[in-house]
């Protein structure tokens, strides 16, 4: 009977890590038949989500079938809801419902992150979000059906609330989306609300001259030092009492490690990550790893530890996918580290900032930086080519610092 390695999630860690664990298989001239790679998830395809902000969302997704059948990895189809590390199972939920149970010998959890949405009036109801594919298409679709409605201040205001990059990048490509629906005369409004007292709190100071500069320059106003209490179809109120009528209300108010992470380890850390071992290993399940979302782990030797970000995410996928099968075959782990770090904010029509370091220096702006925001979004995230030889070579960890 062959060995199972599971792979639970298709983001950016499941699907570097699937390329990974099938690359230390082939180095090894291990058979399939002898040790089979399984990746579960939803849907065979991997969503973009960095490019959720953009138009035409439906095309933010990249096939995976002929890429996994390339490297030898199987794939199942359906959302896992219960991982039992005693009995080493994993339940699988079908689109219709139906059940089964899968074995594992090692698992390697990269089930990712969902958008934080807290008991806040009306939330659920009336903001949308670009969290997913579908909610960004129910955001188009919105957009679209406003069209029909009568021109008032309200129908032309967007509120977004969330200050953070997901606030800005969305604020910041607006007001192009709201021309295209409204048209190029259309008086309209963006607001982005944060209950922090600067925009991008977690940016640092380098990146905000700028991202002020590209505010000012596309008419994006920030209300900010008190946060959303409630949401109506019209509006918002925030808790300083002021009241902003918007019929379009953006929910951009910060991430939450999948609740798949619980059923791992009881070391949880505020955004619900396990606190994983320097190799990705749960210590409390010898035979789980964790990688992307899920997983709370040092990128470096100077106290940085890996944020929600896709860049970590399919770096922390290599080494995840590595060590499960290499564990599996009785050779030595590795650690994971990633200690080059960049950040790339989209500012719409006013460009972008690339930086470079955990103190964010800036590198590029405007143009320049638009130019290398572009190169990331529609290359460097994406899965490679359905080549055996090409898709292995993605899988390497230690090619990661050349």
């Amino acid at each position: 009977m062959s060995q199972k390695i599971l792979i639970v999630g298709a983001g950016f860690a499941g699907v570097w890590g699937a390329l990974g664990a099938a690359r230390v298989l082939d180095s090894a001239g291990v058979r399939s038949s002898d040790v089979e790679i399984t990746l579960i998830s939803p849907q065979p395809e991997l969503q973009i989500r960095p490019r959720m902000y953009e138009s035409e969302p439906q095309k933010m997704a990249a096939p995976l079938l002929p890429l996994l059948e390339a490297v030898g990895v199987k794939y199942v189809e359906g959302s896992v809801d219960e991982i039992s590390v005693r009995d080493k199972t994993v339940n699988v939920v079908s689109a219709d419902g139906q059940t089964r149970s899968l074995a594992y010998d090692r698992l390697l959890l990269t089930s990712g992150s969902k958008l934080s949405r807290p008991p806040v009036p009306g939330l659920a109801e009336h903001a949308f979000s670009v969290d997913r594919i579908e909610d960004a298409v129910l955001l188009d679709q919105h957009f679209a059906s406003l069209m029909k409605q009568p021109a008032t201040p309200a129908r032309n205001t967007v509120a977004i609330v969330g200050c953070g990059f997901t606030g800005i990048e969305v604020a910041t490509e607006l007001p192009k989306r709201l021309r295209d629906v409204f048209g190029a005369d259309a008086q309209t409004r963006v607001v982005v609300i944060g209950s922090q007292d600067e925009i991008g709190p977690d940016l640092g100071a380098n990146p905000r001259p700028f991202i002020a500069e590209a505010f000012e320059s596309l008419g994006v106003e920030a209300v900010l030092g008190s946060g959303v209490v409630a949401i109506d179809a019209d509006g918002v109120r925030t808790a300083s009492g002021a009241r902003i009528e918007a019929k379009t209300v953006i929910w951009a108010g910060g991430m939450r490690a999948s609740t798949l992470a619980a059923q791992v380890s009881s070391r949880l850390d505020p955004l619900g990550r396990v606190e994983a071992a320097e190799d990705l290993r749960v210590p409390e399940a010898r035979d789980v790893f964790v990688a992307g979302d899920v997983a709370r782990v040092l990128t470096d030797d100077d106290g940085h530890y890996a944020l929600m970000s896709c860049q970590h995410a399919m770096v922390m996928g290599k080494f995840g996918g590595y060590n499960v099968a290499a564990d599996l075959l009785g050779l030595p782990t590795l650690q994971y580290r990633q200690p080059f770090y960049a950040t790339c904010v989209d500012l719409g029509e006013w460009g972008a900032i690339y930086s470079e370091g955990w103190d964010r220096q800036v590198k590029l702006t405007r143009a320049e930086g638009k130019e290398r925001k572009r190169m990331i979004n529609t290359k460097w995230i994406y899965p490679p080519a359905a080549d055996r030889v090409e898709a292995l070579a993605a899988g390497d960890p230690l090619a990661t610092f050349g």
